[in-house]
């Protein structure tokens, strides 16, 4: 068996499936059909999380400051209600070293997020723009689809899906 990928391979293109090969059941695999919106088809690294609802205050400052290569999950609770993310706080990310963000949620302005060296999953997009008031938590563990992701762990993205160390 070859070794595994660690999180000092964030940049490479991992696809999921062969990793799920090599790992099985150390690995958990998020099910709920998450569409690939930015511009980079692959993308993993350490987590970092936000739990909110139509709220993207979180978001936009978490964005914000360094990424050092990290994945930010946002559990917005699967609304489409509302955009969590644009293409500012996108083009924010990149600026900042982010890998990538996972939205339970909406995103808007997908053609620009399209165009970002930035991997993005989320559930659909929004024109709306949501509340920004701050309300939520961050770095807690969050659960999509009956997948339990702490901050610090590792997630793996692709076309295919999203993996998550257990």
């Amino acid at each position: 068996m070859s070794a595994a990928p660690t999180p000092s391979t964030a940049g490479a293109a991992i696809n999921t499936a062969d990793l799920y090969d090599e790992r099985g059941d150390e690995l958990a695999s998020v099910s709920l059909q998450f569409q690939s919106l930015g511009g980079r088809s692959h993308f993993s690294g350490t987590v970092r999380t936000i739990r909110c609802f139509q709220d993207n205050a979180l978001v936009k400052s978490t964005l914000a400051t360094p990424g050092h290569g990290n994945v930010l999950v946002v559990d917005g609770g699967g609304s489409l209600g509302t955009a969590l993310m644009g293409d500012m706080i996108a083009e924010s990310a990149v600026a900042n070293g982010w890998a990538g963000v996972v939205i339970n949620g909406a995103i808007r302005d997908r053609a620009a997020i399209a165009t970002l060296d930035l991997g993005v999953k989320a559930l659909g997009s929004n024109p709306r723009k949501s509340a920004k008031a701050g309300a939520g938590e961050v770095d807690v563990d969050v659960e999509i689809d009956g997948v339990t992701i702490r901050p610090g762990a590792t997630v793996w993205c692709d076309p295919d899906g999203i993996l998550v160390e257990r």
